[in-house]
């Protein structure tokens, strides 16, 4: 179905109500994924990736818990507590602890509807590597509708309000631990696979959030300054921005044009510089999302 467009032939914004079934939608789906990913991969390999998920496969082994519900146990009174304890950014923002709290109970009962499905595989780095993935995927989804699962976020912002840790530095130490205690209860070699299966998670969260999309930000100091700024604009029809710029050595004015590109725009783009300038300085780098006009819509 086609998206209702405007008159300037622009997708229409979306009214509150449509915005908020769409990102709980996104929550629901994420935490699906989220849970099947453990059900599949990680859970029947015994691979510990941290947070209250990779809690609930060590409570599993040592007391024969069910994952589900040790989940909960975990989540909602985590949630209970950032609500007190974090106010203004739980309690204060109704619609995101809304959505929070649907993650929150969400999750879990999916893991509990799937705890009967076959694993996807019997092989540890398989498991580790597919697992990160899907973790990666839900997560991402959950993230991108400004929500969140709970579990150990909650109790990384917790600590970081109450004892000035940095949030990432929280959310490494509780993986840490949950890391160290699989390799006590499974094994190191397993603990190593709950390490790769972190990492891959990781990145596959940047991955959903961010796009495969990475362009290049190119900065150009060259004393035919104004014959390159005319080809950058008109051939390889990018807009460009002249920064004030000052040399340190001849302490003479040195504009920096900057200008961002496709990566399969910079090869020409250098050709174009080096055409014009061969003695100009290029400084050429990544820059993982780009908004605006000839790129992505906001």
């Amino acid at each position: 179905m086609m998206k209702k467009m405007n008159r300037r032939g622009t997708a229409a914004p979306r009214t509150p109500f449509t915005r908020a079934v769409f990102e709980i939608g996104h929550v629901l789906v994420g935490a699906a994924i989220v849970a099947i990913a453990f059900n599949l991969f990680l859970l029947p390999n015994q691979i510990a990736s941290g947070g209250v998920a990779g809690i609930s496969t060590l409570f599993l082994h040592v007391f024969g818990f069910e994952p589900a519900y040790t989940q909960w146990a975990f989540n909602i009174p985590l949630f209970v507590a950032g609500v007190l304890l974090l106010g203004g950014s739980i309690s204060g923002s109704l619609f995101y602890g809304g959505k929070t709290l649907i993650g929150t109970l969400f999750l879990p009962y999916v893991v509990y509807l799937t705890r009967n499905w076959e694993p996807a595989t019997t092989d540890p780095l398989l498991a580790s590597i597919m697992g990160g993935v899907g973790v990666g995927v839900g997560l991402g989804i959950v993230f991108r509708s400004n929500s969140s699962t709970g579990g150990t976020d909650l109790a990384a912002q917790i600590i970081n309000k109450y004892t000035g840790m940095s949030l990432g530095a929280c959310v490494f130490v509780m993986d840490g631990l949950v890391v160290t205690s699989s390799a006590f209860i499974f094994g190191f070699e397993f603990a190593l696979y709950a390490l790769i299966a972190l990492f891959i998670t990781g990145k596959t969260i940047d991955i959903v959030q961010i796009g495969f999309g990475y362009s290049k930000m190119v900065m150009i100091i060259s004393q035919y300054e104004e014959e390159v700024k005319q080809g950058l604009l008109t051939q390889v029809d990018r807009g460009v921005t002249k920064l004030a710029g000052y040399g340190g050595y001849t302490n003479h004015d040195r504009p920096v044009l900057l200008c961002v590109v496709g990566r399969n725009e910079v090869t020409k783009l250098k050709q174009l510089v080096r055409t014009i300038d061969p003695s100009a300085f290029v400084i050429v780098s990544d820059t993982s999302e780009v908004l605006g006009e000839g790129f992505k819509r906001r």
